[in-house]
């Protein structure tokens, strides 16, 4: 097995040339900070909706090479996160947001399609199930959440009958299932994308290119990287985890762990065994959720959100690459499917995700109405970069429109404690849940510390699963 950070995407993707270093002094209308989906989707939209405007985009490495390329692949909706939507902004704006969800995910294949970019999409479908007791039901509120604001074809209610019509699995029991999420190959996709964004005769695209200060006033934004400064009128912020970094503007609006994957060698007959090929991604309903999905090869994808919480931004290490954390996922991986026993696992990564404390992404005006930035997606960024990419654009060419309105743009400023009390305290709470959730798959009753730490998020505000 190959372990390293990052992973069998990218490499499957195959070696792609290396844009150029920002060099000189250069002038834009709009400048992007980060090459993964936001900034670049940022930069389709900021191109489409202004051809003549001048876009520059700095990525500090290789475009889509952080957790754009690395991730589930799962492009879905944000139908499952309507009852927190609606608790926080209202019933319409709710609806507004999660139609625009999934407008997003259906634009992506649109994308694919026009572009002719092979990046596997897929749309099958995503299955939320219960793989213990505890877990039966979490779904319960976003069924009815779009039954009762007009969207019953959105969510429905599966019996553990339907659930193994769907996959066969010892672990899996009732579920539900959203019908317009889609799966991507993450690395063809980012990467098509960043091709077609860096041909754009508008668009100059620069990776190796790090931003190492930034200054602005009502002229506009300065940016300087080691080799280069940029100025421009307007500036979108979409560098993901980075956004915790000491000195960025979003420091303490969000809190970076990791998540961690395998995948098998092709396994189509085993696939056939379980029933499994319908090419849906599946999740099941812990805090700390197991992930899968398929490939076109026949490959298992299988994940854990429950990695390691960074200290600050400081993504290496454990964050990239934990030995410990990759062991429970293959165990976890062969207790969804014990016919996996003696084949192969080909590769295993980690990456970081940006957490934020309502478990909702965030659109930002950073000190005035020059720059914005996106962030804390949770997890759940292929599907919704497509939606904040589009946002950004809007907000950038100050145009006021539906998607510069959404309820995500603005919200009420959530926080989360910061520096080593956080860090500690957040690993803390985290070694609670995996002990917790660990119980309840075993059909135990979790420790009463495990119990009280698991719950310390919620009484401080912060926002614990979908």
């Amino acid at each position: 097995m190959e372990h390293d950070a990052h992973g069998y995407w990218l490499r499957d993707a195959g070696p792609h040339e290396a844009l150029p270093e920002a060099s000189g002094e250069l002038d834009a209308d709009l400048l992007v900070v980060g090459g993964g989906f936001t900034g670049l989707w940022a930069a389709w939209e900021l191109a489409r909706l202004e051809p003549e405007a001048r876009v520059v985009m700095l990525e500090a490495g290789r475009c889509g090479h952080g957790p754009s390329g690395r991730n589930g692949g799962f492009a879905n909706e944000m139908w499952f996160s309507l009852p927190t939507l609606r608790e926080r902004y209202g019933d319409e704006p709710a609806l507004a947001v999660a139609r625009a969800s999934a407008a997003a995910v259906e634009q992506i294949g649109e994308f694919c399609e026009q572009q002719g970019v092979d990046a596997h999409y897929r749309r099958a479908g995503y299955l939320q199930l219960s793989a213990a007791s505890a877990q039966d039901g979490v779904w319960s509120e976003a069924v009815a959440a779009c039954a009762e604001l007009g969207e019953p074809e959105a969510a429905r209610e599966l019996t553990p009958e339907q659930v193994a019509d769907i996959c066969r699995s010892p672990r899996f029991r009732a579920g539900a299932f959203y019908p317009y999420a889609a799966t991507v190959h993450p690395a063809r996709l980012v990467v098509g994308l960043r091709d077609r964004v860096a041909a754009l005769p508008s668009v100059r695209v620069f990776e190796r290119s790090p931003v190492r200060r930034m200054s602005g006033g009502a002229w506009g934004v300065s940016a300087e990287t080691p080799g280069a400064t940029v100025r421009a009128r307007s500036c979108v912020l979409a560098f993901g985890s980075a956004a915790n970094a000491a000195g960025s503007p979003f420091r303490g609006r969000l809190t970076v762990t990791s998540s961690h994957m395998a995948i098998t060698e092709p396994v189509p007959e085993l696939l056939e065994e379980v029933g499994w090929t319908g090419g849906e991604c599946i999740t099941d309903s812990r805090a700390m959720i197991h992930y899968l999905r398929t490939t076109r090869d026949g490959r298992i994808a299988f994940g854990w959100g429950g990695g390691r919480i960074a200290y600050g931004a400081r993504l290496g290490g454990l964050t990239e690459v934990d030995a410990s954390v990759v062991d429970q996922v293959l165990a976890d991986l062969r207790s969804f499917f014990p016919g996996l026993e003696g084949r192969a696992i080909t590769n295993a990564w980690g990456g970081p995700i940006d957490v934020s404390p309502t478990h909702l992404p965030v659109v930002a005006r950073v000190g005035s109405d020059r720059v914005f930035g996106a962030f804390g997606y949770t997890g759940n960024g292929v599907g919704p970069s497509r939606m904040l990419g589009g946002i950004l654009a809007s907000l950038a060419l100050d145009r006021r429109d539906e998607r510069s309105r959404l309820a995500l743009v603005e919200p009420d400023p959530a926080r989360v404690p910061g520096g080593m009390a956080g860090w500690v305290g957040g690993n803390a709470i985290r070694a609670g849940l995996v002990a917790k959730e660990a119980a309840e798959e075993e059909e135990r009753v979790a420790a009463a510390i495990h119990r009280g730490l698991a719950r310390v998020p919620e009484l401080v505000g912060v926002h614990i699963g979908r």
